[in-house]
């Protein structure tokens, strides 16, 4: 006789799951955070892989390395347009002390005009609190290095990673088909082989996306007179790759740049520019581009984005939607955990089974 657990102790195994996998993703980033990065890039490097491999026949460790180096010349050139940009910025360091100065000045005329507020008083709160951000500005510098260093050893262990994840991709799926029975194969396989061409086609419609928003940004940014237009642009699409909330990021740094190199008009026109390309990249480009890959609701995209950051900062907002899709496709194939899977969906009609069901249940209540 078949027994099955009441709801309320399966909501409770989930939760103490939940809590666990919580706790170990806490302590363990600097373990996880590269393996998981890794595992994303080497599903994206695996036909290029192949193709190595396969087709040129190479070793296949010769086919990992130079897949692996492919990518990483990838992202140099992202990062070498990035800083060449900010060192051209930073010439404008002048013009942007005239331009906060100058906007210091009229934000006191306006608060003493307003509120009746001395213009000497509000100097005197203001040398304060510079001198409290100038006495803690060794701190700012030395977390600024660690940042700095941290990413460059995440960016190191990942590559590792990926080379060894590529290398002994059949040892791995090996261990994974022998550590469940034989019924399950079947499985198994259909869903390590979803979720490689999901995350494939979601890697590439993302680098896809961002391309198309780089370049409508720079035309746009280039005809409205915008100084800076491919660091702006390039902030635009990278910063894209956040759900949700990385445009308005992209939107107040270009905000800044703008107002400091030149006018408030500017800024404005800069502002109205990246709400439109927002608005074009939601209801366009992330439906046909990157949508009809991942069938994840918005709600709980914008809960794992939250939660990503709190638990791993700007690494986990990247890692949340890959991995809730990777998760969807699981819970949709595990029995008993389908309602968990629907749960992450997007909304759809009800089932024809759904539909009998509440028939059933209103008659009932009617007799």
């Amino acid at each position: 006789m078949k027994h099955t657990l009441p709801f309320y102790l399966k909501l409770a195994c989930v939760l103490i799951i939940l809590i666990a996998c919580g706790f170990l993703a806490i302590i363990g980033k600097t373990v996880l955070a590269p393996l998981l990065f890794a595992l994303l890039f080497a599903l994206l490097l695996l036909p290029l892989s192949n193709f190595f491999e396969n087709k040129l026949k190479f070793p296949r460790s010769l086919a990992a390395i130079i897949s692996v180096i492919i990518f990483l010349i990838g992202v140099a050139i992202i990062i070498y347009s990035l800083s060449s940009q900010m060192a051209d910025l930073t010439k404008e360091w002048p013009l942007l002390k005239a331009q906060v100065g100058s906007l210091f000045q009229n934000l006191e005329t306006w608060f003493e005009t307003t509120f009746n507020v001395n213009i000497h008083k509000q100097t005197e709160y203001i040398d304060k609190t510079t001198s409290k951000v100038l006495s803690s500005s060794g701190s700012i510098i030395e977390q600024t290095v660690v940042s700095v260093s941290t990413l460059l050893l995440l960016l190191i262990f990942t590559l590792i990673y990926t080379f060894f994840i590529l290398f002994y991709r059949r040892h791995l799926m090996s261990f994974i088909v022998a550590a469940f029975t034989d019924k399950h194969l079947s499985v198994i396989y259909e869903i390590s082989e979803e979720i490689k061409f999901i995350v494939r086609k979601y890697i590439t419609g993302l680098f896809f996306e961002m391309a198309i928003l780089v370049a409508l940004s720079s035309l746009i940014f280039w005809l409205i007179g915008i100084k800076y237009v491919f660091l702006l642009a390039l902030l635009v699409g990278v910063l894209n790759l956040i759900p949700y909330l990385g445009i308005y990021t992209a939107l107040f740094i270009g905000i800044c740049i703008t107002f400091a190199t030149s006018d408030l008009h500017h800024a404005l026109y800069l502002a109205i520019a990246v709400i439109g390309i927002h608005l074009v990249d939601s209801n366009f480009l992330m439906p046909k581009i990157v949508g009809s890959q991942i069938r994840i609701n918005p709600l709980i995209i914008i809960l794992g984005v939250v939660v990503g950051e709190m638990v791993w900062g700007i690494p986990g907002m990247f890692l949340s939607v890959p991995y809730l899709a990777m998760a969807k496709i699981i819970l949709d194939r595990v029995e008993g955990m389908t309602a968990w899977g629907i749960l992450l969906g997007e909304e759809e009609e009800p089932s024809r089974k759904i539909k009998i069901k509440f028939g059933k249940s209103k008659k009932k209540s009617k007799s």
